[in-house]
């Protein structure tokens, strides 16, 4: 298609323009994604900040359950643990080595609902079969911790949230209802990471998530963007030329 503009002459040729037109708003699109992602970033650390430095809330039934809204705030529930249903979730990496994490129920007090508190990371056994001990008692007492979301996968594998039949059991993924269901009681949809201070834990060193930051997003938006006007310029010196 061939346009005259006084001077210019304007000639669009099929196939360039085909792939100016899909090209430009994929591009445009992924500058406004970082731009999103930035602002969700700018959100998360500040709600991250907050948390760390909030006081200690007590957790009840009444406590909205809401993981994302409480991540990273400091938490006291007073109850009792649940030794007799446990959960290993496997395949959690710590200094290089193979290992679990230790979930084990906590009952709230004059509650029939649990929280699943992260007590640590244990190595694993060469020979998988042989689980590790994680025997505790169970009288009543009052903990602190840190709640967060459960650990998650890239791929996740059907079946990877069903928990093995031996005790305690085996997950690659947790999901609270699943485990509910197996523990015959209502647990929280977040994990409570057991405070270092505090006994029955093993190996607890919480980390916030290494996220990246929302300069970064903004820069790659920048860098989108410009990719977009340079896709124009070429193709408006392309198309354009003097009569």
């Amino acid at each position: 298609m061939i346009i005259n503009m006084g001077r210019y002459t304007a000639k669009f040729a099929n196939l360039p323009t085909l792939a100016f037109v899909c090209v430009l708003p994929l591009l445009l699109s992924l500058g406004m994604w970082q731009l999103h992602r930035a602002d969700e970033k700018r959100e998360f650390l500040q709600q991250q900040a907050q948390g760390q430095v909030a006081d200690i809330s007590r957790l009840s039934v009444a406590t909205e359950d809401n993981a994302e809204r409480l991540r990273y705030k400091k938490l006291e529930v007073a109850g009792h643990y649940d030794a007799q249903h446990q959960f290993l979730i496997d395949n959690q990496i710590s200094d290089g080595k193979v290992g679990y994490f230790v979930l084990t129920p906590f009952i709230l007090q004059s509650e029939n609902k649990a929280i699943l508190v992260n007590r640590g990371w244990l190595a694993a056994n060469p020979d998988r079969r042989q689980l590790p001990d994680v025997s505790m008692t169970a009288e009543a007492t009052v903990i602190q911790g840190r709640a967060n979301t459960f650990p998650s996968v890239g791929i996740k594998i059907a079946g990877a949230e069903i928990p093995t039949d031996t005790s305690p059991a085996v997950v690659e993924v947790v999901d609270s209802q699943v485990l509910a269901q197996k523990s015959g009681y209502p647990l929280f949809s977040f994990q409570l990471e057991l405070d270092k201070e505090l006994p029955n834990g093993f190996k607890r060193d919480w980390h916030t998530s290494t996220l990246m930051q929302p300069e970064q997003h903004t820069a790659y938006a920048v860098q989108w963007f410009a990719l977009a006007f340079t896709l124009t310029v070429l193709f408006s010196v392309y198309s354009f030329k003097k009569s």
